[in-house]
């Protein structure tokens, strides 16, 4: 059997453009899989996925027209019903092996093995190798069902029967054309009422013949390129989109660069099969109105993308991803021109009619604008975010700092009742900065205003200044309290409120600006916002949820899952001590000292555990009775004050690190001493002196939790 290369492709309708990528992949990825658990293709068979906005294609390497035979094992029965006393067949086994297509000569054949505790009949065949038009059938329709559809669209096909007819399908979009090449040769197979050809479509409107006839599977992306003006490999259109953007650029010249965005690439990627990228612009007045919002109208509903000069700022120019290549581009350029000039005076129409108002005068309408249903309005959200402001503020810089925190807090959700933010909800807090400029505040309060959503993404930047981080931290605190009150928490994979964003982004706030804030006090703050009577007690879940989010966001920071357990299982509120505490336990687990200390802490965690009632960490030297008690305490107090005193100074490095001292009269105390003494007294002081040790060694971290 020669194995050769398959070309699958389904010809439909314009695809919807943010979900083609994962549509390609998912084809191609399920279609290979499903050939190669039937062995038709083989473990290591090349996939390459096509995507373009009117098909989805699959090519994959080394695929045989029939699969090798397999040999089959299959049990029967034990042999204790299958035969009977003499070693005949019972009927049992002869019924069984009828139902393989065998009869009693196949009896003789059968082998006897071990099958647990009793011995069992085998019956051993050859299952033929499953044929490529039968094998890519079942591929074809696995593929199709596990495609990730974002909707499903119903559609009328005319039945392919004696009698006519209609029949309803579901598809993405209704299909028009089904490929299946094998080499050269077509595999007879069947998909939304297609039967499968060796022909497609090119462009709707370059493509140099209709149909596009395809000699091999091989040659499948160089047929379609040369004669039906397609690129049909995603990648390769994606590739071939940012080189033209970047050579139309540097033709514009002065540094000009096309806006970064991989999201809307992906898109424009999908819309078009062969793309021509164009220069235009639009009138330098617009270029009065914030970039974030001319770029957004753009980006968004134009899918355009806009030059920026080598500072930054957007210029007049954009670019157009077109999808066809006339030789005169003129009209396609000034279409575009023309297309985005009402969206661009929309823009402007807005913002000059927002700074009509002032931010402060819209602060009375959000009384009007519900937040949730249990937790009243934005306004008594915003008065619910000024309390909390003013507490953190206060710690963080005085009544200054509060003040200014206070005005941003009672502003900052202002701009939502704006026409900008209206039409484009994504510049809410960026539109408020702009307004808040207009109406003659400072610029603390302008970037706090701006900021307050920040940091709203992983990766994204903080806060610029105190004040803005005052109000982010107050904003998100206010969130993720409210909803715990009212038991609205995360779900699964579902998180409506993004409450995980919002617990990450309060430990980055703490952690990254070095907040010495206690987020115990500031989970207590945020609750005592809100009326007693609206939330539940959810104290306890919340501080959970953070912790367990601290957990994965250090994880992912390379710390081991050990490491991040010593320091966060001991519940720390200080976050902002949490990477230097981190950091210590790192440099005590390589001391050759570590793994024993961590090992005998685990040990005295277990005994103290054990132990009936509360142990007090006190110790009567007089009543030390043994040599190697007697040395642990007089090394515990050559030791522990100074790692105490390197503790409080903030050197959690140190402060382990002296402790490692302590390895060998611990060890020496565990070989030479009874803790569970019979004498009650001597009992009670000893295990006081495993309290005073136990106290010292996890002051920065719970060393236990390093013990292998």
């Amino acid at each position: 059997m020669t194995a050769q290369n398959l070309l699958v492709e389904l010809f439909v309708e314009e695809l919807p453009p943010k979900a083609l990528k994962k549509l390609g992949d998912a084809f191609a990825s399920v279609l290979a899989d499903q050939l190669k658990a039937q062995g038709l293709a083989p473990a290591d068979a090349a996939v390459t996925a096509f995507a373009s906005p009117r098909r989805l294609a699959a090519h994959v390497t080394g695929v045989l027209p029939r699969a090798a035979d397999k040999a089959v094992s299959q049990k029967l029965m034990p042999v204790s019903v299958g035969l009977d006393a003499n070693g005949q067949p019972t009927p049992a086994l002869l019924k069984r092996l009828a139902a393989l297509g065998a009869d009693a000569s196949a009896v003789a054949g059968l082998k006897r093995a071990p099958d647990g505790k009793a011995e069992a009949l085998f019956h051993d065949s050859v299952a033929p190798g499953a044929e490529l038009s039968v094998g890519l059938q079942k591929a074809l329709d696995e593929a199709i069902a596990k495609l990730p559809i974002p909707k499903v669209m119903s559609y009328q096909i005319e039945t392919d029967c004696e009698l006519p007819g209609w029949t309803s399908v579901n598809f993405v979009r209704p299909a028009h054309g089904l490929v299946a090449l094998h080499g050269d040769s077509v595999v007879p197979v069947k998909a939304l009422g297609l039967t499968a050809g060796h022909t497609t479509q090119g462009h709707r409107f370059e493509a140099a013949v209709s149909p596009v006839v395809l000699k091999d599977a091989d040659s499948y992306a160089a047929t379609l390129a040369k004669d039906g003006a397609v690129i049909a490999s995603f990648a390769e259109r994606k590739a071939e989109i940012a080189r033209q953007l970047a050579a139309a650029a540097a033709k514009v010249g002065g540094g000009c660069q096309p806006i970064e965005d991989d999201a809307l690439l992906d898109e424009v990627t999908a819309l078009v099969e062969r793309p021509n990228v164009l220069i235009c612009a639009f009138e330098s007045q617009f270029l009065g109105v914030p970039q974030e919002c001319l770029i957004l109208t753009m980006k968004a509903n134009q899918k355009y993308f806009p030059l920026l000069d080598a500072q930054g700022k957007l210029t007049n120019q954009f670019l157009v991803v077109s999808n066809i290549n006339p030789a005169d581009a003129s009209a396609v350029i000034g279409g575009n021109e023309r297309v985005v000039r009402p969206r661009l005076a929309d823009a402007k129409f807005f913002f000059d009619q927002d700074r009509k108002k002032t931010l402060a005068s819209r602060v009375e309408g959000l009384g009007k604008v519900v937040y949730h249903n249990k937790l009243g309005t934005q306004g008594e959200r915003t008065e619910r975010v000024r309390s909390i402001a003013l507490a953190i503020g206060q710690q963080l810089g005085g009544d200054v700092l509060a003040k200014s925190a206070d005005t941003a807090a009672q502003l900052a959700k202002t701009d939502l009742l704006t026409d900008m933010v209206g039409e484009f909800p994504e510049l809410q807090g960026i539109m408020g900065g702009y307004y808040a400029r207009h109406d003659g505040l400072s610029e603390d309060i302008a970037f706090a205003i701006e900021d307050h959503y920040r940091p709203r993404f992983a990766g994204d930047e903080l806060p610029r200044n105190t004040v803005g981080l005052v109000v982010a931290l107050a904003d998100k605190l206010e969130t993720l309290v409210g909803m715990f009150g009212i038991g609205n928490l995360p779900t699964g994979d579902k998180d409506p409120f993004a409450l995980r964003r919002h617990a990450l982004g309060v430990i980055r706030l703490l952690i990254e600006r070095d907040l010495p804030l206690r987020l115990d006090a500031l989970v207590n703050d945020a609750f005592a916002a809100f009326p007693r009577a609206m939330l539940g007690d959810a104290h306890t879940d919340l501080l959970s949820f953070f912790f367990d989010r601290l957990s994965g966001q250090l994880r992912e920071q390379g710390y081991t899952a050990n490491e991040v357990e010593a320091v966060v299982s001991m519940r720390p509120v200080v976050l902002n001590a949490v990477p230097r505490q981190l950091q210590a336990v790192r440099a005590f687990a390589a001391l050759p000292e570590a793994p024993a200390l961590a090992a005998a802490n685990k040990r005295i965690g277990n005994i103290l555990k054990k132990s009936e009632g509360d142990v007090a960490a006190s110790v009567n030297e007089g009543a030390l009775v043994e040599p190697a008690e007697k040395a642990l305490f007089a090394a515990m107090q050559a030791t522990v004050p100074a790692a105490n005193a390197q503790f409080d100074a903030g050197d959690y490095t140190a402060s382990l690190q002296a402790l490692a001292a302590l390895r060998a009269p611990v060890d020496a105390f565990f070989d030479g001493v009874m803790v569970n003494a019979d004498d009650p007294a001597l009992k009670a002081n000893r295990l006081g002196l495993l309290k005073q040790l136990h106290d010292a060694m996890n002051r920065v971290a719970d060393l236990s939790r390093l013990a292998t």
